[in-house]
This record gives structure tokens, C-alpha cells and sequence, in this order.
């Protein structure tokens, strides 16, 4: 008896039943079935549809779009099963001696551990190195050494697929395996079973395979087999709404939290002379700082100068060098500035120039110009931003009241106590303050923003002098974007995006 389990009631079920099972409870309870994965709600209902079939999925989509988070998702549907102890190919104590490997076959004392879904999962990663070693194993030369024929099965060290068994095969770039690898996975989808020749032994499988590769890979690496197409249900997965990934973006930022694996490697008290006041991010990012990025990103995705555009992890990676940015500069709020330099840094390896672009004698001019439209991109970004503060508002008297702030360093510098001297300026960053309750979900937000997102004088006289500065910043880039001042008005005064001209008319 283990934790409640009863191996003489139990009985094994296959990972397809298992899975099916777990999706139908969830269905009957109402229950997300896959929650981790937000938006894609066709691409999430073709891969349970696949499953309650009991068939293995091929995934298709651009890089960075939740393909691998996506497939360890499954193995949370797994409930823990008994396997034989040490086995590495997972082989269950109830299973008669014909199915199991040669090592357990031996042994007539079968200890049990119990085997949670999450460690019955396998990553195979496709490149050109993939091989049949890879795939199911290799000799032992350990087991050699001991005396073993490099022919008995006792000689062999199983490895990606067997260690799948009874839970999740996951390969990664299919298309970037070479084709006659590839067909060694026919038998394991057909027959359920590895068959290794050089040993005259065939072992059973009991997996669910998840397969992923991209559309470029898909078409131009090495061609997927038709038989082994046939074998899986072709399942695109696309990037997610606007919406949706700044949703992604907010919970996939950095989280004091996600560096718990510091406690795991031993001891709850951390070294002298730090405490955890000081790992966690207070910097606050005002909604429109985080819009901006989004809106970013989803310029990077129609933008005429890029052969590659950015992956959601180019997004939540701009939002977190944003915050970055801002505690380099030991500010409480993030202003403009520092959603550029976030963006560069996130999107310089994650875009690419179309090749007239690129100066290849001259890489560092190939960098600068990533850089500058990374900036570009955040400058069209006001595109929608400028109607959305803007609107319902006169117009005439905002830029009149910009005009008369950047004239005086002194007011800009402490903005807060003469706000209310400029009536419309005033009264467009208060809108923008209140717009932000339903730009944004709270419980996504950290303990800074929480505050200032609710009551922005609330949050202490530096941290709202640092709001409606970085507000005031906004609203002049979004005047300028609507012709209600001119670039010569504000240079050298107030922070502006630059806008590249080394390129009109392929944007």
C-alpha cells in the first residue's frame, strides 16, 4: 500500500484510456482541460478530439507559440501509475514476464515505486544528430565490460522513447530528424511496440506521441514520410489574439517564485546579507507601457522589413527588460525609454531583416538597424494607443497645454504639483489612469501596480511623481503621432522613439 493505492485492486489501463478518462471527468465536471494553454481554443479542442480518439498528434506553428508547454500540459492529466522499481522502461508489476524487459523478466522480485504523469514524459529533440541512439538506445559498454554479448538485451541502455513508456512522447522538430531516422517510429505508432534487430527482441510501448515543426521546417528540412504523416493528426497551432498574449505575457513575466528550485537545492534561508526584499520586483509598469509593448510585438508580425518575427517569448521577455530597465535606473514606474530598450534587447535575436537589409561586411550596422526598428515598432504602436487616450478630448487645448509643460524643465520635473494648472492635459492622464482597470486583469499585476492601477495617489509622492511622468510621456509621443506637435517642439526635451527612414514604403 502506497499513498492510498492497492496493487491487488489495480489493473493496467493504457495512457490513451488513462488520458481519454481524465478528459471526460474534467468535461462531466466542467472543468478546464487544458488551462495552461490560453486562447487557441480550436487548436485545444483538435488536439482532445485526437486524444479521445486515441490517436498521436503532429503540431504545426512559428516558434514561441506554447508547442512544448502544450504537450507537457498532457501529462498533468496522467494519474500516477505503479511501475516496476528502476525499471527505466516503466514496465508495470502486473504485467505478465512476456512483456517485460529483459532485466525485470529476470528478476522474480518486483518492488513497485509509484510514477506521477509528469515523469512519464520523454523530450526528443530533432536535429541533424538525432539518430536511432537517440531514439531507443545504445549498447552498454558498462554492461560489456561485465561480460554481457554486445547482442543480449541486458547489453542495451534504452533511451528518449522508452523512457515515454506508459506516459508522453514528445519530439521536437520532426522535420529536423532525417528521414530514414524517422521511420523507426512506424512500428512504435502501428505496432505499439520497439523493435531492435540486432538483439532479436521486440518490446511493447504504450505511448501517446506529440510531434511539433514549424511551417519553414515543415516544407524545407527534411521531408516527414507520408506513411508517418498518415500515422499522426496534423494540428496547427497559431500565435493568440492580442488579448491573449498580454494576458501570457503578464504570467509568464519573472516572479521571485519562479526561482523556487533555489530552496529545492537545500536550506530555506538564504545567504547573508540578502533577503527576499531584495530579489522581488517593485518596479510598477502603468498600462500603458505594457500596451505599447504589446502592440509592439504585434507590429513586429506585419511588418514589411522582417523575414522573422517575433515568438511569444520575445514578448513576455520585452515586458520583463522593460521592468529591467527601470530598476538599472532605480525608478519605482517604467517610462518610455524603458520600453525600447527592453524591446531591443528582447527582439535583436528573435527577428530578422530581409536580406537587402543586411550589411553582412558590417554586422554591427546589421544590429543597429534591428535596434532601430525594434524602436520603429514601438513608435507605430501609438497607432491605436493616440485614439484610444485621445479621444473625446480638445484637441486644440492638450497641445497647448504640452507646449506650455516642455517649455519649463522645472514643470516636468515635478509635474504632480501643477497638474492641475493644465486643465485638459490634466484631465486625459486621469482618463488614461482609469482606463487601465479594464485594460488589465489585477490578479496578474504585482503589489505596486495593484496600487497604482486603483489609486495612483495613493502610492506615495515619488512613485505618483513617476506616474504621471511616464503618463505625460505617453500622451506627448501620442500628440505627436496625431500631428498636434511637431518633432522640433519636443527634441531633446521629452524621450521619443525614433522613427527609421532608412526604409519608407516597405513598412
Amino acid at each position: 500500500m502506497k499513498s492510498g493505492f492497492n496493487l491487488k485492486n489495480y489493473r493496467p489501463v493504457s495512457v490513451v484510456n488513462q488520458l481519454r478518462a481524465s478528459i471526460l471527468q474534467k468535461i462531466k465536471r466542467g472543468e478546464e482541460i487544458l488551462p495552461e494553454i490560453q486562447g487557441r481554443e480550436e487548436t485545444k479542442k483538435d488536439v482532445l478530439r485526437a486524444l479521445l480518439s486515441g490517436y498521436n498528434i503532429y503540431l504545426v506553428s512559428e516558434e514561441g507559440t506554447g508547442k512544448t508547454r502544450l504537450a507537457k500540459s498532457l501529462t498533468r492529466l496522467l494519474s500516477p501509475i505503479p511501475r516496476i522499481k528502476n525499471c527505466p522502461y516503466n514496465d508495470d508489476p502486473k504485467w505478465p514476464a512476456h512483456l517485460l524487459c529483459p532485466k525485470c523478466a529476470e528478476d522474480p522480485v518486483r518492488e513497485y515505486e509509484l510514477v506521477a504523469g509528469e515523469r512519464r514524459f520523454s523530450r526528443i529533440q530533432g536535429n541533424d544528430y538525432t539518430d536511432e541512439g537517440k531514439l531507443l538506445g545504445l549498447v552498454d559498454i558498462h554492461a560489456i565490460a561485465q561480460g554481457r554479448s554486445p547482442t543480449d538485451a541486458m547489453a542495451f541502455a534504452a533511451t528518449g522513447i522508452f523512457r515515454a513508456n506508459r506516459g508522453i512522447l514528445f519530439i521536437d522538430e520532426l522535420p529536423a530528424i532525417r528521414t530514414k531516422v524517422q521511420v523507426l517510429l512506424h512500428p512504435v505508432l502501428e505496432e505499439k511496440k520497439a523493435i531492435l534487430e540486432e538483439y532479436n527482441w521486440e518490446h511493447p510501448l504504450d505511448i501517446v506521441l506529440v510531434a511539433t515543426g514549424n511551417p519553414q521546417g515543415f516544407s524545407h528540412v527534411n521531408e516527414v514520410p507520408r506513411p508517418l504523416l498518415d500515422r499522426l493528426e496534423l494540428i496547427y497551432m497559431p500565435l493568440p489574439s492580442k488579448d491573449i498574449e498580454m494576458e501570457i505575457m503578464l504570467r509568464e513575466k519573472f516572479k521571485t517564485e519562479n526561482y523556487s528550485h533555489d530552496a529545492e537545492r537545500g536550506g530555506d534561508c538564504l545567504p547573508y546579507g540578502i533577503d527576499i526584499s531584495d530579489i522581488e520586483r517593485k518596479v510598477a509598469l502603468p498600462w500603458w507601457i505594457m500596451y505599447l509593448l504589446n502592440e509592439s510585438i504585434s507590429h513586429s508580425r506585419k511588418c514589411g522589413l522582417l523575414d522573422k518575427t517575433a515568438s511569444l517569448r520575445g514578448s513576455y521577455r520585452a515586458l520583463d527588460h522593460t521592468y529591467a530597465s527601470a530598476e538599472l535606473e532605480n525608478r519605482n514606474i517604467g517610462y518610455l525609454q524603458d520600453a525600447v530598450a527592453g524591446l531591443k534587447l528582447a527582439l535583436r535575436g528573435r527577428i530578422e531583416l530581409k536580406p537587402d537589409l543586411i550589411d553582412f561586411e558590417n554586422p554591427e550596422e546589421s544590429f543597429k538597424r534591428t535596434d532601430e526598428v525594434s524602436e520603429d515598432l514601438l513608435w507605430n504602436a501609438f497607432e491605436n494607443l493616440s485614439s484610444s487616450i485621445m479621444a473625446d478630448c480638445d484637441r486644440e487645448r492638450l497641445a497647448k497645454d504640452i507646449r506650455q509643460v516642455i517649455l519649463c524643465s522645472e514643470e516636468i520635473k515635478n509635474l504632480t504639483c501643477k497638474l492641475q494648472d493644465y486643465g485638459e492635459l490634466n484631465r486625459v492622464i486621469r482618463k488614461m489612469g482609469m482606463m487601465g482597470k479594464e485594460k488589465v486583469k489585477s490578479e496578474l499585476l504585482n503589489d505596486r501596480e495593484k496600487e497604482i492601477f486603483a489609486e495612483p495617489e495613493a502610492s506615495g509622492q515619488e512613485t505618483l511623481e513617476q506616474y504621471n511622468y511616464s503618463a505625460f510621456e505617453v500622451v506627448l509621443n501620442a500628440a505627436l503621432h496625431s500631428s498636434l506637435i511637431t518633432v522640433e517642439e519636443i527634441r531633446g526635451r521629452v524621450f521619443m522613439p525614433a522613427m527609421i527612414t532608412w526604409a519608407k514604403g516597405r513598412r
